[in-house]
């Protein structure tokens, strides 16, 4: 599938503010799964330096350095893509360690996987007792557990929009009564590890219907003989040729489309974003 789209977000100021450096993940990723047929990426004001570089977990990110005073800051991109994966499931997971969870990683594709392994310290209970029957139902399974996981989350949970703010954590995603798919993605990616997988957070987009669109978060857990894998608890489905992902982190903040500060006396208004995206005539 081919999919066009833009996507700008507008920031206002109530005074004059220096704006500080910027780091914005607005990419499509090229990989496997999607190639990106174009990009182009537009910033008002026009940055004095605005340079493109890999970051730690291999997003292709922008670093804009800006001078002088502004009461807004505007970040638009527009981009084709086209994806390619139509199964999720076309792999074998192969290793001693893949049988059965909990998981087990070599040696020396543990160590590189490190940062998406790791429990936030004192991760609640509630996690593990929302996975006890998970578990059950999928025999230890890994790629049984994964799917009933994946499709427990969404059964459980009312999704919302909520336009600003972080993940909520995992027990109280749990709690919650509504919840937005980013807290849906940040529980699996707990739930994930508690048994051993690595599993990240990922930022992207969705083929969507009618209305206001915004940006999506699932998450990726890595498979040895499938690479990163993505499972969406907000649809309850693996991740195939309707998503569009950007970044990809172990946390949520390292896979955030902008980041960056300003300095002034002065209040942020909540920004504002525009996304429009659809499936191109020529796919």
């Amino acid at each position: 599938m081919r999919f066009v789209a833009s996507h700008t977000t507008r920031f206002r100021y109530s005074a004059p503010v220096y704006l500080e450096p910027h780091v914005i993940r607005l990419r499509p990723r090229c990989d496997s799964f999607q190639r990106l047929l174009r990009y182009r990426l537009k910033v008002t004001p026009e940055p004095e330096l605005l340079s493109e570089a890999l970051d730690v977990e291999g997003n292709v990110v922008a670093h804009a350095w800006f001078s002088g005073l502004t009461q807004a800051l505007h970040v638009t991109s527009e981009f084709e893509v086209e994806t390619l994966r139509i199964n999720p499931f076309d792999y074998l997971v192969i290793g001693d360690g893949a049988g059965r969870l909990p998981f087990e990683y070599s040696e020396a594709v543990r160590d590189r996987l490190a940062p998406s392994l790791a429990r936030p310290a004192g991760a609640d209970p509630a996690v593990d007792e929302f996975m006890r029957p998970i578990l059950a139902q999928s025999g230890r399974q890994p790629l049984a557990f994964l799917s009933a996981l994946n499709q427990a989350i969404h059964e459980s949970h009312a999704v919302t929009v909520r336009e600003h703010g972080e993940p909520l954590l995992p027990a109280q995603t749990l709690a919650a009564e509504r919840v937005a798919c980013r807290d849906l993605a940040v529980l699996f990616t707990d739930c994930c590890r508690a048994v051993g997988f690595a599993a990240r957070f990922v930022s992207g987009y969705q083929e969507e219907g009618p209305g206001a669109r915004f940006m999506h978060a699932w998450a990726e857990v890595y498979l040895p003989g499938g690479g990163w894998r993505g499972y969406d608890p907000t649809q309850g489905l693996a991740v195939a040729g309707r998503h569009v992902a950007v970044a990809a982190g172990s946390s949520a903040s390292d896979a955030s489309p902008i980041q960056g500060t300003f300095r002034g006396d002065a209040e942020a208004a909540p920004l504002k974003a525009d996304i429009r995206i659809s499936r191109s005539e020529k796919g």
